[in-house]
């Protein structure tokens, strides 16, 4: 009974959401893309879509590997930023999957499908967000001018151990982090380093690149930074946006991730 109930939930909820024209938001959530694509879909493959958000429902719509121009009319599990804002990591890692309910540029078909095969689709997907400190940049310049800042965070790092400035003493932070992550990082520093996520560091760095798959993921910009430190390779990962905190909206780190850890 509570499986045919879930089941009609979910079907009255394609069927509103297939056959009235509604001019919804990009996302009920309250934040989001006003579009999005399908992607890390197979060329000979489709994106299926589902009655409900998970693979015990049924299959009702595909979408194509590279469909694009997607409504997103919520997600599950469903929260806003504020929510998202207030989590815990371990909140957060406790969470299930996330599914959304997706309808086509053209609202002949809809259907839920696993988050992790979207991202936003921008007008010209050549095209990153403005901002005053890039303009209109063609994405791949955006993208090396993030490369270029956190190429520069390590070199600096690196002469600092030589005598040079530090670009992690206070007074500099801000060239590289956004002001958020300054701030988090002067009030509760990390018990490890943010660039090689470890007390201790002998080894090499390799060049910042960016993400195979998703560049640059609604505004975020996503590099990798492959090192090996004693023996060992390791990853970090920068997140970066532009910072309307600091004059000109500077593109500047807002994330680092490791290896079972992240900052802030």
């Amino acid at each position: 009974m509570r499986q045919n109930r879930c089941f009609l939930q979910a079907m009255i909820i394609i069927l509103i959401v297939a056959l009235i024209p509604i001019a919804a938001s990009a996302q009920l959530d309250g934040h989001g893309p006003d579009a999005w694509r399908v992607t890390g879909v197979a060329a000979n493959d489709v994106l299926n879509a589902r009655m409900g958000p998970g693979v015990d429902y049924p299959i009702i719509e595909t979408f194509a590997h590279n469909e694009r121009g997607l409504e997103q009319i919520t997600c599950v599990p469903f929260f806003t930023m504020a929510h998202y804002q207030a989590m815990t990591e371990e909140e957060l890692n406790r969470l299930p999957s996330r599914w959304c309910l997706m309808r086509s540029a053209d609202m002949s078909k809809a259907g839920w499908v696993a988050q992790r095969f979207l991202m936003e689709d921008f007008p010209d997907e050549s095209m990153a967000p403005a901002t005053s400190e890039t303009g209109l940049m063609p994405q791949g310049q955006v993208v090396d001018h993030a490369k270029d800042l956190v190429r520069e965070l390590y070199e600096r790092d690196f002469l600092a151990g030589l005598g040079g400035p530090d670009p992690l003493n206070p007074a500099m932070l801000t060239q590289y982090f956004s002001t958020e992550f300054a701030h988090a990082l002067i009030s509760r520093p990390p018990g490890a380093s943010v660039l090689y996520g470890a007390q201790d560091f002998d080894g090499s760095v390799d060049e910042p690149v960016a993400d195979p798959d998703t560049p640059i993921l609604r505004g975020t910009t996503i590099l990798h930074v492959d090192m090996m430190s004693f023996g060992r390779p390791q990853r970090a990962t920068f997140l970066l946006r532009p910072d309307a905190a600091q004059a000109g909206n500077p593109l500047r780190i807002i994330r680092v991730e490791h290896e079972g850890w992240s900052f802030p």
